[in-house]
């Protein structure tokens, strides 16, 4: 820990020369991503948190780190010693950081990266504080990190039709309509997701999420990309060129968009301060990415190659938990050692390009930490008792995989049974569900969580995030959660997850999820129905389960799933694995 005590005190001085008085750290980079490169890990290098969610603010005597409730267990045992105190966001009585900069830095000036800090933020902290504080760009964390890592530089590859469905001339073309239909002139996209789903191109720039570091500007129905001229080799660029994409230095868009004019599109959630500061002369519209509502609409390729990837990934699941019940406790098995045996038999998968990110994998208590993420310091022994808990997924060629399955390692309690047959309970009414077009994630949150509302039981995280096509594995525009933000309704093609889960701190934690397709399911005199349809293939914990809390519906729900999951996944199994499925499928 003294190390981040040193890393604060450099910080401070510089903070003390430049005259200011409040630092802002968020977990950003330039491209408001959610997960970001090494080179862009500012938060935690001067906290020691590593979660991929929070927000320090660096005092003259003092730090504070918000984060939400994934994280409330690991942040406390990351900040240890720190001296930097930690404020749970959501919980009663800790204001946010907006609202303690309102109440504490009045006449005060505050310092950040402009390029780190999205322009949405920044205007919340303009509109609140208004003259009361001055604020500065400037990057103070380049000045003192001295071994900071190179931007990642890595060979992009372009995706075929046969796995992206779409070409990308279509791609632009529609955007273009888009463009048209509001009268913009230009329009700069940031987001590494939209540029890697509109240009059909990948890399492997942010680790586990196959995008390529850059912008892309669209102006007066001209195309530039800015990257690394090395990412890209000379059939990539002979590719682009031919629809019409320029290529340009990643750093050049700061001084070409200057010269814009007109009406200029950029999305508030995803472009940095600093790009909307160069925007003076223009017109600037204020709005989603087209792109990022395209994209969350799978075409029927994207769907079928969803379900082969899913298939995949649920032979390696399924030979996992076989793998593991197998062998606790005749052979040494740590949470780590488990990780790296699912992530092998991935790897024997056709198409498969590695992690969609970091495997979750927390046995008995360490189950409790939600997004826990084993080190060589935390890693514990798997034993025949309790539960091991591992979220997981996959990047395929087809599609992008997330699966949690709660696994009976030994003999359970009471207690784990009925919790794990709660959680169950509202997973399958979620993905059991049947809703009229229009609804929207904060109306559906309620069905997974009422069984556990109904016991005095709640989990602090959402219940379904988006899933990209062979790209990120948390998109948006649609949420699952129990907050009134969840408006974007669902829609035909979407792709979501389903994970609600009970986390009793120092005990066990519990948490099932699949990702489900959003379908078709009717059209009466009332309106368009729709429906969800698991892609996920992988059996539920049978030993977890009490018959008797289950109803009707849910046994059959229950028993479809489980008909499904052996009738697809029996033909890849050996006669050992496929009778072992065959009993822990059979009909409840």
């Amino acid at each position: 820990m003294g190390e981040i005590l040193n890393r604060l005190k450099s910080l401070r001085k510089r903070m003390n020369e430049e005259k200011i008085d409040f630092y802002i750290i968020p977990t950003n980079d330039y491209h408001g991503s959610e997960y970001v490169g090494a080179y862009f890990k500012a938060r935690e290098y001067i906290t020691g948190f590593t979660g991929s969610a929070g927000t320090a603010l660096i005092m003259k005597d003092a730090a504070i780190l918000w984060t939400d409730g994934r994280y409330f267990l690991q942040a406390e045992a990351e900040l240890k010693n720190s001296t930097i105190e930690l404020y749970k966001m959501g919980e009663k009585d800790v204001p946010t950081i907006v609202q303690y900069l309102m109440e504490n830095a009045k006449g005060k000036t505050i310092g950040f990266d402009g390029k780190s800090l999205s322009l949405e933020f920044y205007n919340l902290l303009k509109n609140t504080l208004k003259d009361n504080a001055k604020f500065v760009f400037i990057d103070l964390i380049k000045d003192i990190w001295q071994d900071r890592p190179l931007m990642s530089c890595t060979e992009a590859f372009l995706l075929s039709d046969e796995y992206s469905g779409e070409a990308r001339s279509a791609k632009l073309s529609r955007l273009e309509k888009v463009l048209e239909k509001h009268n913009i002139n230009a329009h700069i996209i940031t987001s590494l997701d939209d540029i890697a789903w509109l240009l059909n191109i990948r890399a492997d720039d942010v680790k586990c999420n196959p995008v390529l570091l850059s912008y892309l500007l669209y102006n007066n129905k001209e195309y530039t990309l800015y990257v690394n001229n090395k990412a890209l080799n000379k059939d990539v660029k002979a590719t682009l060129n031919k629809d019409g994409i320029k290529i340009k230095n990643y750093d050049d868009i700061y001084e070409d968009i200057k010269e814009l004019n007109g009406r200029v599109l950029i999305d508030p959630n995803k472009v940095n301060a600093e790009i909307f500061t160069r925007l003076d002369k223009c017109n600037v519209v204020k709005m989603m990415n087209p792109t990022t509502e395209m994209k969350c609409i799978k075409n029927d390729v994207e769907i079928k190659n969803s379900y082969l990837a899913h298939l995949k990934d649920g032979v390696a699941v399924t030979k996992f938990i076989y793998w593991l019940k197998t062998n606790v406790g005749k052979i040494k098995m740590t949470e780590i050692s488990c990780a790296k045996y699912l992530e092998n038999l991935r790897k024997m998968q056709d198409n498969y390009l590695g992690l969609s990110f970091e495997t979750i994998s927390g046995y008995d208590y360490h189950g409790a930490i939600i997004h826990y993420d084993p080190t060589e310091e935390t890693d514990i022994e798997v034993l025949p008792k309790s539960f091991l808990l591992v979220d997981s997924g996959g990047q395929y060629l087809e599609g992008t995989t997330d699966i949690t399955r709660t696994i009976a390692v030994g003999e359970l309690s009471d207690e784990q049974k009925i919790d794990y047959t709660l959680v169950l309970k509202g997973h399958l009414a979620l993905g059991g569900a049947i809703f009229k077009e229009g609804t929207n994630g904060g109306m559906l949150d309620m069905l997974a969580r009422k069984p556990l509302w109904e016991h005095g039981l709640d989990y602090k995280h959402g219940t379904g995030h988006g899933v990209g096509h062979f790209l990120n594995v948390h998109e948006g525009p649609q949420r699952i959660a129990n907050s009134a933000v969840c408006n974007y309704p669902f829609k035909k093609g979407m792709i979501t997850s389903d994970e609600p889960g009970i986390y009793i701190p120092n005990k066990f934690g519990i948490r099932i999820e699949n990702l489900m397709v959003c379908l078709d399911k009717e059209t009466t005199e009332y309106g368009k129905f729709l429906k969800f349809d698991f892609l996920t293939v992988a059996p539920y914990e049978r030993e977890a389960i009490v018959k008797e809390m289950l109803n009707e519906e849910e046994l059959t729900l229950l028993n479809n799933y489980h008909k499904r999951v052996f009738t697809e996944l029996a033909p890849y199994l050996n006669d050992d694995e496929r009778k072992w499925l065959f009993d822990v499928t059979r009909e409840i």
